[in-house]
């Protein structure tokens, strides 16, 4: 029995899904019997026949764009924007120089707006138990500063289809997906995933970009 290799989904802070295919093929094999005539004996032979059936195992993996059989190809991007607040109003700065705002000294609050944080995932697979590792390919850098990876969380709609931690660095701990049919051989999933930053520590100010690789496995 073939196997495919597992796919993979990126994430720049991104996702997206591979394909494996299944195949499946018939064999048969006969053999022969012959005996010779006679003209008052009833006659009789038989033939062996073999038949061989190969199901090729199949995990389908998708993240963002792409549907069903097929991925989309392209790399979806979530997006985070920090948007300070300066105590003493509270009071939003404006871009510009020499503009004046009122300021405790206080240290200023940044809020998050996510950008695209929201996206569909799906798992299909015929090959058993699926499960889904997250791998930090990149790490979030700006020039020499960077922020841990694992202060980007995943929360999902469908908790039959978990969405693994993501590392800071290497690849962290795996999840199962729960099977939907013939004893957890069969898996047909499908949830939301949104992404959040937690935003634990204050950040050198700059644009900060790196990617993760989830992984689908199957035994």
């Amino acid at each position: 029995m073939k196997r495919p290799q597992a796919p993979r989904a990126s994430c720049r802070f991104a996702l997206a899904g591979a394909v494996a295919g299944v195949l499946g093929t018939g064999i048969a094999q006969a053999a022969s019997s012959t005996v010779g005539p006679s003209a008052s004996v009833p006659l009789s032979t038989g033939v062996n026949l073999d038949f061989t059936i190969a199901i090729d195992k199949f995990i389908f993996f998708r993240i963002g764009d792409g549907a069903w059989p097929t991925p989309g190809g392209t790399t979806s991007t979530v997006s985070f924007v920090l948007t300070p607040s300066i105590p003493g109003g509270p009071t939003t700065p404006v871009a510009g120089n020499n503009t004046p705002v009122n300021w405790s000294g206080a240290a200023p609050n940044f809020s998050v707006t996510p950008s695209n944080n929201a996206l569909p995932v799906e798992v299909r697979s015929n090959g058993g138990q699926i499960t889904l590792r997250a791998t930090a390919t990149t790490p979030l850098a700006s020039g020499a500063n960077t922020i841990p990876l694992s202060e980007i969380t995943i929360a999902s709609s469908d908790t039959n289809l978990p969405a693994p931690q993501i590392p800071n660095t290497g690849t962290g701990t795996a999840v199962n997906v729960v099977g939907t049919s013939f004893a957890n051989l069969v898996t047909q999933r499908s949830a939301t995933w949104t992404f959040s930053y937690a935003n634990l520590a204050s950040r050198t100010a700059g644009t900060y970009t790196g990617q993760v690789t989830f992984t689908a496995s199957s035994p």
